[in-house]
């Protein structure tokens, strides 16, 4: 069975974010991924990218932020919301997956079931733009 993605969500705050540090890094793209790591299972993993690679999903969020996804990581990322969250001096991207089953309790790393990873890559044949939305925006 394929099911249709889900969408990358980035809220106002986290696209304000991302927009500044990718300038700052001098890179054009923003790489979205994970890798098996912390108590859970698997863990988000930003990169700063000057070129996409040629097997990447770009997703351009909006102006100024193109985000790239590995064919690999793409059952794993799809249906994350990302969102910056500031509490007293300290702000951080958090990562939250509508899929996830579940997460550690630092935060740090989540676990996904198994049909997150038999899922056909067919089911992505629609245009990566269409995987992004505003996440503050109303459905």
């Amino acid at each position: 069975m394929t099911t249709k993605p889900q969408h990358i969500n980035i809220t106002a705050s986290a696209r304000a974010h991302i927009r500044a540090q990718v300038k700052q890094q001098n890179a054009q793209f923003l790489r979205l991924g994970v890798k098996e790591s912390g108590c859970n299972g698997y863990m988000y993993t930003l990169d700063f990218l000057k070129e996409a690679e040629p097997n990447d999903i770009q997703v351009e969020i909006d102006s100024g932020i193109n985000i790239c996804i590995r064919d690999e990581d793409l059952n794993l990322v799809d249906g994350t919301e990302m969102d910056l969250v500031t509490e007293g001096l300290n702000s951080s991207l958090v990562f939250k997956n509508s899929r996830a089953q579940s997460y550690c309790g630092c935060g740090e790393s989540f676990a996904m079931n198994d049909a997150a990873f038999t899922q056909s890559n067919s089911a992505y044949d629609e245009t990566a733009a269409t995987l992004a939305r505003d996440a503050s925006a109303a459905d």
